[in-house]
């Protein structure tokens, strides 16, 4: 046999070296051996699409945050919804607030090659403010009013009148207008991309200009990123590949963790934190709060047609027992639909008591005297508000038991779950929201006004007075007369109680201490560009 030359024998060695040194750079993965580090991030329960325009759920847009960008963004680095420039890197608004002109960024591409621009804008909206008939785009009636062609859709026109510049004219001013351009459904995708893959994208393809490039999913198990090489900012992203990782139990996900399977996750059950705080090899995170848990009831079937019974119910939960058990104290129970956070939450509304006395009162006087019987729903998965949704409901389901009302309890996996109550198909659920933009508005308008009716308002519930009270709001511009509107609001939503509200959640999240440059974000989504593995 003929000898190789020590050239070749050299050779070897040298790239034996080289995919040793791969494998030791820092990932958690042994697919990072080729491609840098690896951030695996552990979550409770898999992403619906991939198109951020047809979603409302926070396990998508925790994925599609690093695909794609936004016109404007938040100031993620010091965990604030202060508004900044993005795709966008400057704007002025003129015409008594009702004409925004954007300056674009230069040199920005897609991840398929082809240029953003302003007529990329111009697509994204007219696509969004078109879908009516599809109904699939449900985040934006609920945030701008309508779709094109009804009356109480805010935005008039959406122009390029160069390559560089966008034009929005509104109907009205829009004291919310700008942190909803931050939003993540509102984030552009590539034209090129929408139109060739059709109703398949967001499930085969997702193309944003955003620090990482959508490459596989494996449903409910994994969804994997890799680098945008060509991200404009320079220097970003630190992680080279990103893998989001279903593990739908939180003690199940916090061993995966503790093994080295994870790297960092979220739905932390609040009984383990203690512990986690004595553990070098772990750091605790904390999401600045902005979130409400609430069980709704479907305002339009029998028996919460009826106000007295919503309000008998109100006053059948044990919400201090429900914080002690299930969130280890570590929760505020909660009285309006938004936290005390915002701009004009109204601390003088008084919560309504737990009194099981009273409420069989009003249940008779609502004609149910010897209470009914009913179906909560609940999703399977914990979420930074309810981090033991079952547990939760179950808890419910006991308080309600003594007043006579009998609750079969129903578990529904997350995806199916939002479409389902999208759909009206909930005589009570629980849900709950995490704000995206910091401002009320979000709150009140989105998930409680008619406009919201088929998109985030699963209670259906529909009131008149509120929403000419939460369109004027919308239309102030000063802040003390929008915090007087939002007093009126939630006096009305406080009596007529399409909601009990739970609880205002301190979410927390905990990684490995080799992590880097992590601040969780107070709107749920989790812009990872920044992170790096020490």
């Amino acid at each position: 046999m003929r000898r190789k030359p020590l050239i070749f024998i050299l050779s070897v060695f040298v790239v034996l070296a080289m995919a040793l040194a791969g494998c030791s750079s820092g990932g958690s993965s042994s697919s990072s051996a080729s491609a840098g580090k690896t951030l695996i991030f552990g979550r409770g329960a898999d992403t619906t699409s991939l198109d951020p325009a047809t979603v409302t759920d926070g396990e998508s847009f925790r994925v599609t945050q690093n695909i794609f960008d936004t016109l404007v963004s938040y100031d993620y680095s010091k965990q604030s919804t202060n508004v900044i420039p993005s795709l966008a890197t400057s704007w002025k608004i003129t015409n008594g607030g009702t004409v925004y002109t954007f300056n674009l960024r230069t040199g920005v591409k897609f991840q398929d090659g082809t240029p953003f621009n302003a007529q990329a804008v111009v697509y994204n909206f007219d696509r969004w403010m078109n879908g009516k008939a599809s109904g699939k785009f449900a985040y934006f009636p609920s945030m701008f009013g309508g779709y094109k062609g009804d009356s109480a859709l805010v935005i008039q026109s959406v122009t390029a009148p160069n390559a560089n510049t966008v034009v929005f004219t509104l109907k009205r001013p829009s004291a919310p207008f700008l942190k909803n351009l931050a939003m993540s459904p509102f984030a552009i995708s590539s034209p090129t991309a929408i139109k060739k893959y059709g109703n398949n994208y967001g499930s085969t393809a997702a193309v944003g200009t955003g620090a990482y490039t959508f490459k596989s999913w494996k449903r409910n198990d994994t969804i994997t990123l890799v680098k945008n090489k060509n991200y404009w900012k320079k220097g970003l992203p630190k992680i080279s590949t990103l893998i989001f990782k279903v593990i739908p139990d939180n003690s199940a996900r916090l061993n995966a963790l503790k093994n080295g399977e994870i790297d960092l996750m979220d739905g932390v059950n609040p009984s383990d934190v203690a512990g986690l705080k004595g553990n070098n090899q772990l750091q605790v995170y904390y999401r600045p709060p902005m979130n409400i848990a609430y069980m709704g009831f479907n305002v339009t079937m029998k028996p919460f047609n009826n106000v007295k019974v919503r309000q008998a119910l109100n006053m059948a939960v044990d919400k201090s027992g429900i914080i002690k058990a299930f969130y280890n104290g570590q929760a505020q129970a909660a009285v309006n639909p938004m936290p005390p956070s915002l701009l004009g939450y109204d601390k003088s509304i008084k919560p309504y008591p737990y009194d099981l006395t009273q409420a069989k009162k009003l249940l008779a006087q609502a004609g149910y005297p010897h209470g009914f019987s009913t179906t909560l729903y609940t999703m399977s998965n914990p979420r930074d508000y309810i981090p033991e949704p079952e547990n939760v409901a179950q808890s419910i389901q006991s308080t309600f038991g003594k007043i006579g009302v009998k609750v079969k309890i129903v578990t529904v996996e997350w995806s199916s779950y939002i479409d389902k109550l999208m759909k009206g198909g909930a005589p009570m659920y629980m849900m709950g929201w995490t704000g995206d933009n910091g401002d009320p508005d979000n709150f009140l308008y989105t998930l409680l006004d008619k406009d919201a009716i088929g998109s985030n308002n699963f209670s259906f519930y529909s009131n008149n007075q509120l929403h000419n009270i939460l369109i004027a709001a919308q239309s102030q511009t000063n802040d003390a007369k929008r915090v007087a509107l939002y007093d009126q609001a939630q006096v009305i939503l406080h009596n007529d109680a399409p909601w009990v509200p739970l609880v205002y959640a301190q979410p927390v999240l905990v990684g490995k201490s080799t992590i880097t440059g992590y601040k969780p974000s107070p709107t749920g989504t989790e812009p990872l560009d920044t992170v790096n593995i020490k």
